[in-house]
């Protein structure tokens, strides 16, 4: 409230325009924009491939683990892109933060995990690593995460009584009194959010972004397929709240992610 919010800085310097652009489109949804990437994954997978000669062989580096690599370090150097909007205004959020999903094991009727981890840039690409693995594989036990204790209390109550608490979380959204014990654990509350359809051999897709929270950008990383000259490619879609920052901003950072992925002795 009064420019102030337990997760973020009130944006100041924005044009005026940025700035009123969540008066023009409340809605995250109906401030979307699409974008498809390809990237070259050759040097990618041979890099992954020799990382992995010096690693536990229960503890696999993988092409995944490069990508929300690339994406935290884009978000550090291009930190406008790490913004979101709340209550009619714009915000600087304060750290990186990516989630991802994980399935807890690969058949129809298993639960789903949600990761949700602060990317620190002074670390290196095997710290990441390890601290990621580390996280998806508490995530895939039994024991439940604070957001599914939170869910499995609001589901015990009347339909009408969760729509009302609902309405009054964003409501307090809006008004930047949620505590910052409840923005922690609730993974829309992200830079990015990350799925990775790849791993169980989809093709990319585009998807929705939740006007719960203040996500403003999702990812979809897709399967590895051979191009017409035989090399190894992987399309990424992006949904993004164009609210945020301009395109040519946005476009000039995917530039970088790109570079990234295609030289990632550079991560």
């Amino acid at each position: 409230m009064f420019g102030r919010r337990a997760d973020a800085t009130l944006v100041r310097d924005a044009a005026p325009v940025r700035r009123f652009m969540p008066f023009l489109s409340p809605g995250r949804n109906e401030s979307l924009v699409y974008f498809a990437q390809e990237i070259d994954v050759e040097r990618a997978l041979a890099f992954v491939e020799e990382k992995n000669r010096s690693r536990p062989p229960d503890r696999p580096m993988t092409l995944f683990h490069l990508v929300l690599r690339a994406i935290a370090r884009r978000l550090d150097e291009r930190p406008r892109l790490n913004r979101f909007t709340a209550g009619g205004r714009l915000w600087q959020r304060d750290g990186i933060w990516l989630t991802f999903a994980a399935k807890k094991s690969f058949n129809d009727d298993a639960a789903v995990a949600t990761v949700k981890r602060r990317f620190d840039s002074a670390e290196t690409l095997d710290e990441m690593c390890d601290r990621l693995l580390d996280s998806i594989r508490v995530s895939r036990g039994d024991k439940k995460s604070a957001a599914d204790h939170e869910v499995d209390l609001l589901l015990r109550l009347p339909a009408s009584v969760v729509h009302l608490v609902m309405r009054l979380v964003r409501l307090a959204d809006g008004l930047g009194l949620l505590p910052r014990v409840m923005i922690d654990s609730d993974p829309m509350f992200t830079s990015v959010f990350v799925a990775n359809l790849g791993s169980i051999g989809l093709e990319a897709a585009y998807h929705h972004l939740w006007d719960h929270g203040t996500c403003p950008i999702f990812c979809v990383v897709g399967r590895i397929h051979e191009d017409d000259k035989g090399r190894r490619k992987m399309t990424l879609k992006f949904s993004f709240d164009e609210r945020i920052e301009d395109g040519f901003y946005a476009a000039r950072s995917l530039d970088g992610l790109r570079e990234l992925l295609e030289c990632p002795e550079k991560l």
